[in-house]
């Protein structure tokens, strides 16, 4: 509906669309000895009152007295308000979307136009450090829940004016604000085209957070493991931004989503930039390590222990079956026991408040296991198992990527517990075809460990081994072509 220039026919519609909206604050005043009908509506608790005050409403009763009404309003954006993002309006959707965003909107008598003033004042929370993406040097700032203020922590590290923006909005009612960043000198034409296209397709009424986007985005959304990539570090982004990759910046939310994502940028984690290549390529090989035993530690030791148990040395196998006598379990439902338990006690740990949760999590953990040995109820090598493979989990630097590993694990355990070692492989085999099979926004899911040569194997290395930065010369395969080359080496 647009706007009248009758303001009486525009007041009556916007008391109607805030009915019982005792947040809305709605004035209407007058300038030049009555001559004017002004009328002002904000939500209050969310605006900067003092920029209200001294900026609009000082402004106005101060500079408008002898000036006449006719093109007033046009004066007052040009002239007399003192905020410097301001636009006009021309529908009431567009007066209530403003008042809701924080924005300040001000109508008069014979115009068929609104003033928006940006006078947004959120309360938020300082910058803070980073929690699930804990580094020992490097940045500390983590992204918070205000987007204006990420785009800022994103902005300060890349200081280029190839660096763009573009706002959206998702979300019929949430009507969530989404910045959209990349380098317009790296990102692939067609990549952009695309997520622009699934952003402005998505259907959905509420967006509050960046896990709901993450799930709509995603081609595979039956696969346990993550298309895009979700961190709460501005370094991250920017390393990302320049590497020709897209962020997604949502706001009411401390992470941003990167894509396109292989399985490989889940297992780099900030800080591997930030020390030397020699122990950060180690440490990478203890993270890819540390997943497959994550996954596949737990049915080994069922199809060695019922199935093949002759593949094990003489000494170990007589020791696991004298530790099992008076087990009253199966093998299988000893791992199961332990497993859940342990998943139990990581879930207490996330639920419970942070003082006492690691507490929790170590103790409770230590008591349970030899409670339970104790009693006879699971065998020590159950224990041991279930312990290392909890630890495994927690080595990979993403949370996402953990909890696909977490359920391809009862996978592998139920077919080991069916076919033995021969399940396991079977097991094994199925979740290689699966990650396979997917794609990130036409990105092989797990490249460069598949189709390296179209980038002439260079994101070789940065995979597995982290080389020198000085030797890595061109950006991965995210960037499109004619901006590969690097200058001077870099994450």
């Amino acid at each position: 509906m647009k706007i009248s220039k009758d303001l009486s026919k525009n007041i009556a519609a916007i008391q109607e669309a805030f009915r019982d909206c005792g947040d809305i604050i709605m004035r209407e005043f007058r300038i030049n000895g009555g001559e004017g009908r002004l009328f002002m509506v904000y939500t209050d608790n969310i605006v900067d009152g003092d920029a209200i005050q001294d900026f609009i409403m000082t402004n106005i009763m101060a500079r408008c007295e002898k000036q006449g009404t006719k093109g007033l309003l046009q004066s007052l954006m040009e002239d007399v308000i003192a905020i410097g993002e301001m636009g006009k309006i021309t529908t009431l959707q567009e007066v209530y979307d403003a008042v809701l965003l924080g924005d300040t909107v001000l109508l008069m008598q014979g115009d068929d136009f609104a003033l928006q003033a940006s006078t947004k004042g959120f309360p938020s929370r300082g910058v803070n450090k980073a929690e699930t993406e804990v580094v020992v040097q490097g940045p500390k700032d983590a992204f918070t829940e205000l987007m204006s203020i990420n785009v800022v922590l994103t902005r300060r590290r890349i200081r280029d004016t190839k660096l763009k923006l573009k706002r959206k909005k998702v979300g019929t009612r949430s009507k969530t604000d989404v910045a959209l960043m990349y380098m317009e000198d790296l990102v692939r034409p067609e990549t952009l085209q695309k997520v622009e296209r699934q952003l402005d397709k998505l259907d959905a009424d509420f967006m509050p957070d960046s896990g709901y986007m993450e799930q709509l985005l995603e081609k595979r959304q039956y696969s346990p493991f993550p298309q895009l990539q979700m961190t709460e570090r501005p370094d991250k982004t920017a390393s990302a931004l320049l590497e020709g990759r897209i962020a997604l910046l949502v706001d009411n939310t401390p992470y941003a989503l990167l894509l396109p994502s292989t399985l490989n940028t889940f297992f780099q984690a900030a800080e591997d930039y930030y020390d030397r290549w020699e122990i950060m390529s180690f440490i990478r090989l203890i993270r890819y390590a540390a997943a497959f035993l994550a996954v596949a530690l737990p049915g080994l030791y069922i199809a060695f222990s019922v199935y093949h148990p002759q593949l094990m040395p003489t000494a170990l196998a007589l020791k696991v079956a004298a530790t099992r006598q008076a087990i009253p379990f199966s093998v299988v439902g000893e791992v199961l026991i332990m497993e859940l338990a342990f998943e139990l006690l990581r879930e207490a740990g996330i639920r419970l408040p942070s003082p006492v949760s690691s507490t929790i999590g170590i103790v409770g953990g230590i008591i349970i296991g030899s409670a339970a040995v104790e009693a006879g109820l699971v065998s020590p090598a159950v224990v041991i198992v279930s312990a290392l493979t909890g630890i495994c989990s927690f080595v990979i630097p993403n949370i996402s990527i953990v909890s696909g590993l977490r359920i391809s694990k009862y996978l592998v355990i139920f077919l080991a517990a069916v076919l033995g070692l021969f399940g396991v492989w079977a097991a094994l085999l199925l979740l290689l075809a699966h990650l396979a099979s997917l794609t990130s926004y036409g990105i092989p899911y797990l490249y460069p460990f598949c189709s390296s040569s179209v980038n002439d194997d260079t994101d070789w290395e940065d995979s597995i081994l982290r080389l020198p930065l000085s030797k890595m010369k061109r950006r991965p395969i995210f960037a499109k072509p004619d901006g590969r080359a690097r200058k001077g080496g870099g994450a």
